[in-house]
């Protein structure tokens, strides 16, 4: 970049700018990832949010990942969200915003996880499997 002049440093630096604020609005609120089980730390979101997971192992036949939604005050389980037993990765759509903490058990597994927050437009492009 040392011998481009400045007016094509700035078309340059203005399209990756565009390039970066147009490729998604999502915003990362919490990412954690692991090899053991464990409960996350607490994570504040609004609605509407997902949960992008990934999941990787060695052993393909004694791999599991459970995911459960626990209240981050009371520590109460919400709900189940997620339950594999194979390599993959997915989203899971959420309409409620609040306060929670995951509760991970994980078997021969390398996971990962990201809490993004969405706009409701971003929200009306995801279609569930079936």
């Amino acid at each position: 970049m040392h011998n481009m002049n400045i007016f094509t440093r700035t078309a340059f630096a203005t399209a990756l700018l565009l390039v970066v604020s147009t490729a998604s609005a999502k915003d990362l609120v919490r990412e954690f990832s692991g090899s053991a089980s464990t409960v996350t730390p607490k994570f504040t979101v609004e609605s509407p949010w997902i949960l992008d997971w990934h999941l990787f192992a060695d052993y393909k036949n004694f791999v599991a990942l459970d995911v459960q939604l626990l209240d981050a005050d009371t520590g109460l389980v919400i709900g189940r969200v997620l339950h594999t037993k194979r390599n993959g990765n997915g989203v899971r759509l959420f309409s409620e915003g609040g306060s929670y903490r995951l509760r991970i058990s994980a078997t021969f597994a390398r996971w990962g996880i990201k809490i993004e927050q969405l706009t409701d437009e971003e929200a009306e492009l995801y279609t569930p499997r079936r």
